[in-house]
């Protein structure tokens, strides 16, 4: 304590020798004012070497040059912010062009095809592909009728397609008199490619075609659609099923073999079929396979509803000519109807030669594209082999089925029943002129209140 003792003995002169030493005079005449706990307090401090306390002017500086640094930082990329000015996209001021576009997707994760107006669960496919297009900018707005959208075959939640068609207006890279030239095509916009990149793997463009007849449209230019249901073969007579499906070919009266919606006001319930049969799809899986020109809300599931009811051999295969006839069957029996996941798509075929353009196939980005389908094909494979084994070591599920019939509906679960009732014996829908006077009946009644 001695360095202690000399401090206040010798008060003023150590005042001076820290003036001599650097310490300014304010400084020193600061530690003259304090009292003797607070002067041993420091002491004992800077002997330690442990200053834990700073100078509260010192603090205040320190804060203030920290606080000076941080707000110049900010001010310097604020201002960088505002030089960047983010221009918009004037859609008005870019050539267009008039393009058909194939593509395909697996429905199993969509609201179906169209886009719809009230939010849904699940997003629907168009909403997926018009997003992409609008986050490239070859559409000017998601309002389908800026850009003369018309869509060939629409398809309902669930069900896929292999070559589904629209008809629009895009950007182009191209001017009115360049788009008449073949030879400047290497120059447009590769829309395949850009709208793959924004596309999840499930949906995917395959082809743009360029040069349509001034009157195309993908949905009245359509002359057939081609459709195919796949289903496991166990348990169906398939010779029974195909002597059924030739029953739909040519024109019939489908009023029994679709979800009646009375909203559309339908009269005529005839549609063509070109052709129906029953084929092989791979060892284990079969396919119905229809062509026709227009088809009826749900027509080819409750179609395939019935044939599995022949194949099961609890309906003849004439059934299909009855429950064609709207002299014998004027409603609709209840039944229900086939399961959507199997149900797809597979062509559309067009009044005109339509010259399709595909990405090239060995183009960097188009590999990649395929492989992000390679690997979605892949994990599919997967899963069911996995769901295979986990079958295999799960205990049987057959059991007693005496007095019970269980109705296969192409999921893999069906219906169970105690007894089988024959179409001709149950009970039956409202009638299609009734289904529609009562919706005009309603829409009438809405306007009259919103009226008063």
């Amino acid at each position: 304590m001695s360095f202690i003792f000399n401090f206040f003995k010798n008060g003023s002169k150590t005042a001076s020798v820290a003036s001599g030493t650097g310490k300014s005079i304010t400084e020193s005449s600061k530690y003259a004012m304090w009292n003797k706990e607070r002067l041993i307090q420091r002491i004992i401090e800077l002997e330690n070497g442990n200053p834990t306390q700073e100078e509260p002017s010192k603090k205040r500086k320190a804060t203030e040059d920290a606080s000076s640094v941080v707000s110049s930082k900010s001010k310097t990329k604020a201002s960088k912010k505002s030089k960047r000015v983010v221009r918009e996209f004037d859609f008005s001021k870019h050539n267009t062009r008039f393009v058909a576009l194939k593509f395909a997707y697996l429905g199993w994760n969509y609201n179906g095809l169209a886009v719809q107006k009230e939010p849904t669960k699940l997003p629907t496919v168009e909403s997926i592909l018009l997003d992409a297009m609008y986050t490239c900018k070859l559409i000017p707005s998601l309002v389908t009728q800026d850009f003369k959208f018309s869509r060939c075959g629409r398809t309902d939640k669930g069900v896929s397609a292999m070559s589904q068609v629209i008809s629009l207006n895009v950007r182009s890279n191209l001017t009115d008199a360049e788009q008449l030239d073949p030879a400047n095509d290497k120059k447009e916009l590769n829309y395949v490619s850009i709208l793959n990149q924004q596309l999840p793997p499930d949906i995917r463009v395959a082809a743009v075609a360029f040069r349509l007849p001034d009157d195309f449209d993908a949905r009245f230019s359509c002359k057939e659609r081609h459709y195919k249901y796949l289903f496991d073969k166990k348990g169906l007579d398939i010779e029974r099923m195909r002597e059924g499906a030739k029953l739909f070919e040519g024109e019939n009266d489908f009023r029994n073999f679709c979800k009646l919606d009375g909203s559309k006001q339908i009269t005529n319930y005839k549609r063509n079929i070109v052709s129906a049969d029953v084929i092989p799809f791979n060892d284990d899986f079969y396919c119905f396979d229809l062509v026709g020109s227009a088809f009826l809300w749900h027509q080819v599931r409750c179609m395939m509803a019935n044939l599995f009811l022949v194949g099961q051999g609890l309906e003849e295969p004439s059934m299909i000519t009855w429950m064609l006839n709207p002299e014998t069957t004027p409603q609709k029996p209840i039944y229900d109807m086939a399961s959507d996941i199997p149900l797809m798509l597979y062509d559309c075929t067009f009044d005109c030669e339509l010259e399709w353009i595909e990405a090239n196939v060995n183009d960097y980005k188009s590999i990649k594209f395929r492989k992000a389908v390679d690997a979605l094909r892949l994990d599919y494979s997967l899963k069911s082999c996995m769901t295979q084994v986990f079958e295999d070591i799960l205990p049987s599920s057959e059991c007693d089925m005496r007095g019970k019939t269980r109705i296969n509906t192409g999921d893999g679960i069906g219906r169970v029943v105690g007894r089988y009732p024959k179409m001709a014996d149950r009970d039956v829908m409202a009638s299609a002129e009734s289904v529609n006077a009562k919706f005009k009946r309603r829409k009438e009644n809405r306007k009259l209140e919103e009226s008063m």
